[in-house]
């Protein structure tokens, strides 16, 4: 799939994986809708990129089919939908002073990250349904959603992430023989851990920074956001990879803590 003159949805697209894949997909030619809740810093990017911003909560229906109508009303047809919007949480299930799980703050998690992803998915795939084929075996788009080795191999405290994260790779093949019918490929990507801004900055987050790459295989040390993005296009470009969960996180397998 080739992204030049088509438009792209990149949910989160205002920082870190989301912000890299929407300035990776731009300078592949692509016309970028940046959903966020970021206003300031997604106008900016989008500005930059020469693209369209839409203030989107990704748990609101309305909101994200709002999303789809900018992209749709840039006059290129819509082709990519990236899913990265997502936040985190740690609480353990029953707590050290006996305490279980707040169900609000559960619920919060599985309504942004799963029913989020499921919204950025079925809404952005309803509109490049309506798209015209690109090929003889009718490839119209493709969508790209991001889970986490968390999903995988969760650790203490992360039984809301990794159920909200599990739920994606959950989904991945049985929507991909859904879309099939309509020429849309869906695989998903886990990431590990990657450098991205909430880590801050100086020597203190350099030394925990390290710590957090002590697990990984190799190359000894964390991810970009770049290369999340090139990782993004390489599975748009690649047209035979469908119904895919590919882990992106240098071998690392996470301890229980």
């Amino acid at each position: 799939m080739d992204v030049n003159g088509a438009a792209a949805i990149v949910t989160g697209g205002a920082s870190g994986l989301g912000e890299a894949t929407a300035r990776d997909l731009a300078a592949q030619g692509a016309k970028v809708v940046i959903a966020d809740l970021n206003e300031e810093k997604g106008k900016a990017i989008a500005d930059e990129l020469g693209g369209v911003f839409v203030k989107v909560d990704v748990s609101d229906e309305t909101q994200v089919q709002a999303a789809v109508d900018a992209a749709v009303a840039t006059g290129a047809p819509v082709r990519v939908v990236v899913n990265s919007a997502g936040i985190g949480w740690a609480s353990r299930t029953v707590g050290r002073d006996g305490s279980p799980h707040d169900l609000a703050s559960y619920r919060k998690v599985i309504e942004v990250n799963l029913i989020g992803t499921f919204n950025g998915m079925r809404i952005g795939a309803a509109a490049i349904a309506k798209t015209e084929p690109v090929d003889e075996y009718g490839s119209r788009g493709v969508v790209i959603n991001t889970a986490s080795v968390a999903a995988l191999e969760g650790q203490t405290g992360q039984v809301a992430y990794s159920a909200s994260k599990g739920g994606i790779v959950g989904m991945t093949v049985p929507a991909a023989r859904d879309l099939a019918a309509i020429g849309v490929r869906v695989n998903t990507i886990c990431p590990g851990i990657i450098d991205t801004p909430i880590y801050g900055e100086g020597e203190q987050a350099d030394e925990f920074k390290k710590k957090l790459a002590a697990p990984v295989v190799f190359p000894k040390r964390m991810g970009t956001a770049a290369e999340f993005a090139h990782l993004v296009r390489s599975l748009i470009e690649n047209d035979y990879v469908n119904a895919e969960t590919v882990r992106f996180d240098g071998g690392i397998r996470f301890q229980p803590k």
